[in-house]
């Protein structure tokens, strides 16, 4: 089993390449590099020696709202449960640091209902959700799913 760390300097050309690998696909939006080194802290990684292989972040959006975002997992190495371990690892970080409420947009809703979460209409997110998404291609006509999954006190 692989495991779950936070990442490091060190891997952000890996998760740039990565996260920009899936979104050239239309599979999840770019992030530039300014940006990955900017929020390092929110992110995940798995590796296989020094390799990157897969990454997540948790992106604190308000009080009581966190976001899973640019979850990512090498072709070769999917259907390992390594998303899985990924989200596991954002969900208890969340709880750790008390967020009552996560949300994801993707284009993967099934595996996130496996965890809890539950899609709504993107229009019941706080507006603040939407501020990055003015530098999606896909403005305005976003065809991804929100989820949100409700966090239990105590777990």
């Amino acid at each position: 089993m692989n495991s779950v760390e936070k990442a490091r300097i060190k891997d952000v050309a890996q998760i740039h390449q990565l996260i920009n690998y899936f979104a050239d696909k239309g599979e999840m939006l770019p992030r530039p590099l300014s940006e990955l080194y900017e929020s390092i802290r929110d992110y995940f990684v798995v590796r296989q020696g020094e390799r990157v292989i897969a990454c997540a972040s948790l992106h604190v959006s308000w009080a009581d709202l966190a976001e899973i975002k640019s979850l990512a997992v090498v072709e070769d190495n999917q259907e390992q449960g390594i998303g899985t371990q990924l989200v596991e690892a954002c969900l208890r970080e969340a709880k750790e640091l008390g967020f009552p409420t996560v949300f994801c947009l993707t284009y993967k809703p099934a595996f996130f209902e496996k965890f809890g979460f539950y899609q709504l209409d993107k229009m019941e997110l706080p507006r603040k959700v939407w501020t990055e998404c003015y530098h999606c291609p896909k403005f305005p006509n976003c065809d991804e799913v929100a989820l949100l999954c409700h966090l239990e006190a105590g777990d």
